[in-house]
């Protein structure tokens, strides 16, 4: 577990992260999402022990890593914003070197990176010569070669094409199967794609820390039917809240569990001979759940 408790960040006046604190378990993929200048790469830093916090404590497996920084940086594997490549090397030398400073066995670390970054075909090209994506592949293969048990990854798909951005989703979706992975992007098609829970930061400040299935639920229904008897239908279902239509359409706002409700809007509505055309739950978009986080948030 990577346990992030009370972290604040000051520099001078400034308070870049104030009083963060979240809990990530085994096998979780994360997103931290936040607008630029929310105080994302400066908590991955702090998580790294690349960045001592003003106040708090990074703990992993309940252990401060300040106690032994230099253990818990064995345990991870990190891919800043800015990329650490030498343009000059060749992808193979770089792995190499990478590998001899962590201490590894570069003749068996660096293949097994190579090919879970789809790297044969350029390891023996200058990293200057690389397009953006492959690029971004010999970030991660460095991050991943000694097989860390966390995986931090600072925007992997700044500046990516569709389909690189495609490949850099399914490679982190493959890598989150031997490490838990946080993912820090203001890309929400990102987190939609491969996160399991999002941490939504303003201002320095963790605003929300939610599954995503949860964060998308609400525990409203939708309804298109027709018939004489909807309304007096609808408004007889235990349980309804709120009644409001829009268009052709009513929305209802139920308590308890949405399967239930649902159930029970279908028995009223048959049992008024009313027509059934539409009977699902809405869900809300990520994507305005942090436009309206990042509006209502003082």
């Amino acid at each position: 577990m990577l346990e992030a408790a009370a972290l604040t960040r000051r520099y001078g006046d400034f308070v870049a992260v104030d009083n963060v604190s979240f809990n990530i378990e085994p096998g979780e993929v994360v997103g931290l999402l936040g607008h630029n200048g929310a105080g994302k790469t400066t908590i991955m830093k702090m998580l790294t022990a690349y960045l001592e916090p003003s106040s708090g404590e990074v703990r992993m497996d309940g252990r401060p890593i300040a106690d032994d920084p230099d253990r818990a940086q064995q345990r991870i594997g990190y891919l800043p914003e800015n990329l650490p490549l030498y343009p000059e090397l060749t992808v193979a030398d770089y792995l190499t070197y990478v590998a001899n400073l962590r201490g590894l066995d570069a003749g068996a670390a660096v293949p097994k990176a190579v090919r879970s970054t789809e790297l044969e075909a350029k390891l023996t090209d200058p990293i200057s010569t690389l397009s953006r994506g492959y690029k971004q592949r010999v970030g991660v293969a460095q991050a991943i070669l000694h097989e860390p048990d966390f995986l931090i990854l600072d925007e992997p798909t700044n500046g990516l094409d569709p389909s690189q951005t495609q490949h850099m989703r399914t490679l982190i979706k493959s890598l989150s199967q031997h490490a838990t992975v946080i993912l820090s992007t203001h890309i929400m098609q990102e987190v939609n794609a491969v996160c399991d829970r999002a941490l939504i930061l303003r201002g320095g400040r963790l605003v929300v820390d939610e599954r995503l299935s949860d964060l998308v639920e609400t525990s409203t229904l939708r309804v298109i039917a027709e018939g004489d008897g909807v309304e007096q239908a609808l408004r007889s279902v235990a349980g309804v809240r709120s009644l409001v239509r829009e268009d052709a359409a009513w929305h209802l706002e139920v308590e308890g569990g949405l399967d239930a409700s649902a159930a029970g809007v279908a028995n009223a509505l048959v049992g008024a001979g009313a027509r059934i055309y539409q009977l699902t739950p809405v869900q809300r978009d990520l994507e305005a759940v942090f436009r309206r986080v990042n509006e209502e948030v003082a």
